[in-house]
């Protein structure tokens, strides 16, 4: 499947790619997932966090990741809000998400390690790209999570 791949800035994005990115995280975080969680955390305005968007040819978003800077969730690097629509799963457009994502943050990031809150179900998708779990399994927002660490 051929997927349009665009990178933001928060002060890039339109009131409608806002709004498109932020209803598509919750409709599958909180509506799919059955996950109330606090979505609007601040990260999404800090300065550097970059926002993945991934749109299929008739321009509807399908994929989405954000990319936080070290300091704003871990001291490391991070990834974040790692999501494909339901109807486009099992269709390589993770990886190729997961692919732009570590390509733009050695873009802006060279050399920096990455961590990343993991659901624990997608340890082997995440281990194909050389992330390592480094911690024990948790609850977080109901779902089991480890946290997992790609290194330079």
């Amino acid at each position: 499947m051929n997927i349009n791949w665009e990178t933001y800035k928060f002060h890039q994005l339109t009131t409608e790619q806002l709004y498109d990115l932020i209803k598509f995280r919750v409709d599958i975080f909180v509506v799919e997932q059955r996950c109330p969680y606090p979505e609007l955390d601040n990260k999404d305005r800090h300065a550097e966090t970059s926002h993945i968007a991934g749109y299929d040819n008739s321009g509807v978003l399908v994929a989405y990741a954000r990319l936080l800077p070290s300091g704003v969730s871990y001291t490391d690097v991070s990834i974040g809000r790692f999501a494909v629509s339901e109807a486009m799963r099992r269709q390589g457009i993770g990886s190729q998400l997961l692919e732009r994502s570590l390509q733009e943050i050695e873009q802006h990031w060279p050399d920096m390690a990455i961590r990343i809150s993991a659901q624990e179900y997608l340890c082997g998708f995440y281990e194909k790209f050389n992330f390592e779990k480094v911690s024990e399994s948790y609850l977080e927002d109901g779902i089991p999570h480890v946290e997992m660490l790609k290194t330079v």
